[in-house]
């Protein structure tokens, strides 16, 4: 699948429409794969797009720490990012405005917005209603850095960069599954929100989700070109499906979990191949096709250049 992406995936032909792209996508299970974080059988598609000056969003639960590197291996250092979930979206310069950005205030120039609440308010409460409702969970900076990195597969430096939160706090689900609709409730009351990622399930501010935050960068994409882009979705988790309900396109990558995903949105497809070679078959699906789809992608994607 991959060695046809590469030749014939966004050729330079008209498009009726000239609209601009914006492709968003998870990271674990879905452009990396589940186990060693590999991304090679998606790396044709992605040079293709950079070349095309499509901007790639990843949009993960990873945090701003883990990205810092990863955003370099991806070659996606020109484009937005969106950390843990939600609760963290940086901004490089050229997605910046004028009026609404204090410029400065993230490393290598990337603005950053604090889209939920901060993370120790998260673990004051978790800590309050694991004793209160007498269920049992362990959260992430409760754990070693070995420790995350047995249960993720990634090494100690890398452990330790995913322990750096800032707005959202993973755990481990240790009680019944009937206990968890009972937590959820709880932690509404807080203005919190409980959703399952692909390892753990994640708590976060309301209004500080995937969705939320990828509603904003579309808006933020609009402002700076007068247009308003097609976009394209893509994950496997059930954290993914308020993106995945908020694009024009979405796809579901093939999981290895059980879990159900399962996005409210009628411009759908789901995946035969899993991680990576999903994620190349889901983008060919979409704009690789349809020989009257893709337009000036090039010449419309100045600002991530």
């Amino acid at each position: 699948m991959s060695e046809h992406i590469s030749t014939t995936l966004l050729a330079d032909i008209p498009d009726a429409e000239r609209r601009s792209r914006l492709v968003l996508t998870d990271l674990d299970g879905s452009l990396l794969d589940h186990h060693s974080y590999d991304f090679s059988p998606a790396a044709p598609s992605l040079a293709r797009l950079k070349e095309l000056g499509v901007p790639v969003i990843p949009v993960t639960s990873k945090t701003r720490a883990e990205l810092l590197l990863l955003r370099e291996a991806l070659g996606l250092t020109a484009t937005p990012f969106v950390a843990e979930n939600g609760a963290i979206i940086g901004l490089p310069p050229s997605w910046c405005h004028a009026r609404l950005d204090r410029p400065g205030n993230g490393r290598d120039g990337v603005v950053i917005k604090h889209m939920g609440v901060d993370v120790s308010f998260i673990r004051a409460r978790l800590r309050i209603w694991r004793k209160r409702l007498g269920i049992k969970f362990t959260s992430m900076n409760e754990l070693s850095v070995q420790d995350v990195a047995k249960l993720t597969g990634l090494d100690e430096r890398r452990a330790q960069k995913a322990q750096q939160r800032e707005g959202s706090e993973p755990l481990i689900w240790q009680d019944d599954t009937a206990s968890i609709d009972t937590f959820r409730l709880a932690l509404e009351g807080d203005g919190l929100e409980l959703t399952q990622g692909g390892r753990f399930w994640h708590v976060m501010g309301r209004s500080a989700d995937k969705g939320c935050a990828v509603t904003w960068l579309i808006k933020r994409f609009a402002t700076l070109r007068g247009c308003t882009p097609l976009s394209l979705g893509l994950g496997d988790g059930p954290n993914d499906m308020t993106m995945l309900e908020v694009v024009d396109q979405a796809v579901v990558i093939k999981g290895i979990h059980k879990s159900s995903v399962t996005p409210q949105t009628s411009a759908l497809y789901r995946t035969k191949a899993t991680g990576p070679s999903g994620w190349a078959e889901g983008v060919a699906y979409w704009w690789g096709q349809d020989s009257r789809r893709l337009s000036a992608a090039k010449q419309s994607a100045a600002i991530t250049q």
